[in-house]
């Protein structure tokens, strides 16, 4: 059997009769790069989100730069985020000759932990905002993250790339806080385009309005620049894509839900605990699942990901390849590791948590479209390498 990462053939199948009239639309309007697509657009994410205003760009990876630039974020500046991510989070800070400030993550959650903010921060003297990464579609410790926040008295950008549709702890959705949040709908996420799209949402108008500018080349009006900005446009095209999208995406979300569930279910009843915990005995099911949600939240599984022992990580992957079951390694370096930041002057056990995580957790299929036997086939490949 065959059991890919993620299958978006088979969510096209789904939705092909609505997306194609949605495209000829635009064709025959031949209004390509913003518009009234991208406004209706915006003004739907904004509304979902729980957010008053809403501002496409052309990928996720803008979305963060935007942000950073409408915040004033400059050479020199610092701001905070964790290790344990996908490049662009940093890598968004440095390109405007800022430093990134690498924090550790909570274990349970993968996601940055507040006590590490906290700690970093006393050897910051120019910190300009806090970058928290709600990862894998379930949100960080939102509570704290914003009291640190104000603590320090800084701004907050959310990293929601993987994570709309996501609720935190007090059952407010991402997005819906004093913050710039920003979105990728790179076409594997739960929103997905046909090729790159990026949004930025938040309820602050000036921030909006800036952001606005920013993604014109900082043009207003037209060849009128008072700022330098960029060339960061959402086009029409994508954003009719992402509106029939839009339409399907709780419904694919409690698809998602229902088939973590039956892993969590079949893989705990082999021995597995969930990341809450450590490995159990090694000698019977050294698997962790991830931590469910809490009570008010929702975690809409971006990935599923596992943990095994890191001696057991790669060998299981190579495993399930040779019996068709697709994985990923979401992410194998910590940032505070990466080349590119040698400068930075990160070294080995100085973020132990990221580090750990990127020995031992693996991503496997989730997407919403699994049916029962793509599930028991995982599921059994995954006992079937520990001999349970």
């Amino acid at each position: 059997m065959k059991v890919p990462l993620l299958d978006l053939r088979a969510q096209y199948k789904e939705i092909c009769k609505e997306v194609a009239p949605a495209i000829a639309g635009v064709v025959e309007s031949q209004q390509f790069i913003l518009g009234l697509e991208v406004e209706k657009f915006e003004s739907e994410i904004a509304s979902y989100t729980g957010s008053e205003f809403g501002v496409g760009c052309a990928s996720g990876s803008d979305a963060l730069l935007l942000a950073l630039m409408a915040l004033g974020v400059s050479p020199g500046d610092e701001v905070i985020c964790p290790s344990y991510t996908f490049f662009a989070t940093a890598g968004s800070v440095s390109r405007l000759g800022a430093k990134p400030i690498f924090a550790d993550i909570n274990p349970a959650t993968y996601n940055v932990c507040p006590e590490s903010i906290r700690e970093v921060a006393k050897r910051c003297s120019k910190l300009k905002a806090l970058l928290p990464v709600h990862l894998y579609g379930q949100a960080a410790d939102s509570n704290e993250i914003f009291n640190v926040a104000n603590e320090l008295g800084v701004p907050v950008i959310e990293d929601a790339a993987q994570s709309i549709g996501t609720i935190d702890e007090s059952g407010l959705r991402v997005g819906e806080r004093d913050s710039i949040t920003c979105f990728s709908f790179f076409p594997s996420k739960n929103l997905g385009a046909f090729g790159d799209a990026g949004m930025v949402v938040c309820n602050n108008k000036d921030w909006a309005e800036k952001i606005q500018i920013l993604r014109m080349h900082g043009a207003q009006p037209k060849y009128f620049h008072s700022v330098v900005g960029l060339n960061s446009r959402l086009d029409a095209l994508q954003a009719a894509v992402l509106r029939v999208k839009l339409r399907h995406l709780d419904s694919w979300t409690e698809g998602r839900k229902r088939n973590a569930a039956v892993y969590d279910e079949r893989l705990k009843a082999s021995g597995a605990v969930d990341s809450s915990t450590t490995f159990p005995d090694e000698s019977m099911f050294p698997v962790i699942v991830p931590k469910r949600a809490s009570p008010k939240g929702n975690h809409i599984y971006n990935q599923y990901v596992v943990r095994v022992p890191s001696e057991h990580r790669d060998n299981l992957r190579a495993f399930l390849s040779r019996r068709g079951v697709g994985t990923e390694i979401y992410y194998p370096v910590p940032l505070h590791l990466q080349k590119c930041f040698s400068d930075l002057g990160g070294i080995p056990g100085q973020l132990l948590h990221a580090e750990s995580a990127a020995k031992e957790t693996v991503a496997i299929p989730i997407y919403p479209e699994l049916n029962q036997s793509q599930l028991d086939y995982v599921i059994e490949s995954i006992q079937q390498y520990f001999e349970v």
